[in-house]
């Protein structure tokens, strides 16, 4: 199966696990005020997720004068890539690692760490570069950010069910569409928001390994972010990021420590079956 096909399919799971857990807490009204609230913050989550990320993050904007070598090779892959180029920033940070946010490839933004700067080979931050630039590309980051909305708001459904159950609010009305007895609706509010997590959790790492493959499209090798990746992971493991764990999924390698079951509800896929695939790609892969 295909990965834009895959995270189709995903993503209509997400959004109708919403609706179900919607009617589960309020019948057909609480259908019907699932469906607004998915359409309301996927509108916030368009317009303003770059802000957000950027913000929360401590990038900086950095301009061509600041930062001239990072801005001549975004540039130069933006036009490899046919993008327009993005916003530059730079993270104040040690701990190696990037990202790309924008809800388009014209509002779109990179921003790099210092510790990425010093720790990489200029041909392997082409390499993540160009990987970040594969997220603007494949609309990527309004994918995860549509993702990362509708598993909230099942969160927050998820947690009004639960009061809503406790206090003996569960409704029966079969003409509106029939919410479930008070234990359907406390086993729909316990186990959405897992199966929610779980779902985000697969588009993220869809979306990686595609990517991954775009980005070794653009500078016509796979090696040299392979050789990047297998650094970060090692630097990651040693000095992990503190970020929002609701940002994880954003950066290009996973900037919280994720050792034993962990590994299991990462937002990243592993990085040696990334660097294995990426080993793998053919000539004509990369054309």
């Amino acid at each position: 199966m295909g990965n834009s096909f895959k995270t189709f399919i995903l993503l209509a799971g997400l959004t109708a696990l919403l609706l179900l857990i919607g009617q589960a807490l309020g019948g057909r009204s609480g259908l019907y005020l699932a469906l607004m609230m998915g359409i309301v913050m996927n509108g916030v989550g368009y317009w303003f997720s770059d802000k957000i990320a950027l913000a929360m993050s401590g990038a900086k904007a950095v301009s061509a004068q600041e930062a001239p070598e990072l801005h001549q090779m975004v540039e130069r892959l933006s036009l490899q890539a046919g993008l327009p180029k993005p916003r530059v920033y730079i993270i104040p940070q040690d701990t190696p690692n990037a990202f790309a946010t924008g809800r388009n490839p014209e509002h779109a933004a990179v921003a790099v760490t210092e510790g990425i700067l010093r720790i990489l080979r200029p041909e392997e931050l082409e390499g993540v570069l160009a990987h970040e630039l594969g997220h603007v590309r494949n609309r990527d980051i309004l994918i995860s950010s549509v993702a990362a909305v509708i598993a909230g708001a099942i969160s927050y459904l998820a947690t009004m069910a639960q009061w809503g159950a406790f206090l003996g609010m569960g409704r029966r009305d079969d003409d509106e569409g029939g919410g479930g007895n008070m234990i359907a609706v406390i086993l729909m509010a316990i186990i959405a928001p897992i199966a929610a997590m779980l779902i985000q959790m697969a588009i993220s790492r869809s979306r990686e390994f595609q990517a991954d493959a775009t980005g070794a499209k653009i500078v016509h090798n796979g090696r040299p972010l392979a050789s990047a990746l297998l650094k970060l992971e090692q630097a990651n493991k040693q000095l992990p990021m503190n970020v929002n764990p609701a940002q994880a999924q954003m950066y290009i390698v996973n900037p919280l420590s994720a050792e034993g079951l962990t590994r299991l509800f990462s937002t990243h896929p592993p990085i040696e079956e990334r660097v294995r695939r990426l080993q793998a790609l053919r000539a004509q892969d990369l054309m």
